[in-house]
């Protein structure tokens, strides 16, 4: 190294720490853990198994992209009449939390339509790229994503984080699927998380591979949270009111001597909307639902074997081979009243009895979920 270099190299090392001892500490007053970066930022658009693929997009029920924040249209009458159509609550008043077991969800008096820019507009500023935007059938799901916040942050990674970042990276990944329903007074949010996490294999442990990793409600309900604030709601009440959510009454068995048959204590408008989320935290994908016949209509990879298949999972995880997951399965999962109470049955992709084995696994899941 020339001795007239090294005066602008430590000129650029000390800027480098200046700017990222600046970024650590406004990161710490915060209080933020989170800090996601879509891998799509920085590769192809991810491929997974058939249990966790997005569904296909489909072009006619792409919305008119743009968001409008509270802020705005309060500073602005006209742009408030003009964009009537993503008005943002004003107070925690206005979205409301509800919980049954350990599943929370929103409540507001948007109709989807209103609602729909504001959570394609959320996801986006937290980092994650969107890839199933489908306004007409409520769902909206993320790319996977790592949470950058995990990385540990040592002297050197704090002076050279921005200049090393493509070299750091975490074990861990995270996609969200926003689920809406259109009910009486309003609309309810469902935030579903699913992720995936490296582990090393091998007698050396020298090789890696991805596997499914349970659900984490609490993440999901410190989305929500931040949902609430993005709808207009303080930081301190949304939080609390998420928090101490009261969990409602419900209870969820299995109906002995049938098969795959799960009893709720709950009528059918409540248990359909839960049961979409149970499918949505249970490895599931739902290609198609008929909310008249009551009908889910899903694919399914037991997670206990995903990843396991050749070619290797994390090829296709980021972007290697599509082919599909050994032991997919398509089927029926559907949701009849009976009286107050509403049950739940799992049959085969043509609405026959599905193997009992196959029955009774899934219907444990959902019961574990419902409960």
């Amino acid at each position: 190294m020339t001795p007239n270099r090294t005066p602008h190299l430590l000129c650029t090392l000390a800027a480098a720490a200046s700017l990222a001892g600046c970024s650590s500490v406004e990161s710490l007053l915060a209080g933020d853990k989170l800090d996601y970066r879509s891998q799509s930022e920085r590769t192809a658009p991810l491929e997974v198994p058939p249990d966790l693929t997005q569904l296909a997009r489909d072009s006619r029920y792409q919305p008119v992209s743009g968001t409008v924040s509270a802020s705005t249209l309060a500073a602005s009458p006209q742009a408030a009449a003009a964009a009537a159509a993503v008005v943002a609550p004003s107070a925690v008043g206005d979205v409301q939390v509800l919980r049954a077991g350990n599943q929370r969800w929103l409540k507001t008096r948007l109709t989807p339509d209103q609602l729909w820019p504001q959570l394609r507009g959320f996801w986006q500023e937290r980092g994650f790229a969107v890839l199933l935007d489908n306004a007409e059938a409520g769902v909206l799901e993320t790319d996977w994503a790592e949470n950058r916040a995990k990385i540990p942050m040592d002297g050197l990674r704090r002076a050279l984080g921005w200049l090393l970042e493509s070299f750091y990276s975490t074990s861990e990944r995270d996609k969200f699927r926003t689920r809406v329903e259109r009910v009486d007074g309003g609309t309810e949010v469902f935030i579903s998380h699913r992720g995936m996490e490296e582990v090393l294999q091998g007698q050396a442990k020298d090789q890696t591979t991805w596997r499914p990793r349970a659900s984490d409600p609490q993440l999901e309900a410190e989305m929500l949270a931040r949902l609430m604030i993005r709808l207009g709601a303080k930081p301190e009440a949304a939080r609390t009111a998420v928090t101490q959510a009261t969990p409602a009454a419900a209870r969820a068995r299995l109906v002995g001597g049938q098969a795959g048959v799960v009893e709720v204590d709950e009528a059918f408008d409540r248990a359909w909307r839960r049961v979409g989320l149970a499918l949505d935290r249970s490895g599931f994908t739902v290609e198609d639902r008929d909310r008249n016949a009551g009908i889910y209509f899903v694919r399914y990879v037991d997670p206990k074997t995903a990843g396991s298949e050749e070619p290797g999972f994390f090829s296709r995880l980021f972007g290697g081979d599509k082919a599909g997951a050994t032991g997919t399965q398509r089927l029926r999962v559907t949701v009849k009243a009976a009286g107050d109470k509403t049950q739940v049955a799992v049959a085969d992709g043509q609405g026959q009895p599905a193997r009992a084995d196959t029955a009774q696994r899934i219907a444990a899941l959902l019961v574990d979920e419902l409960k």
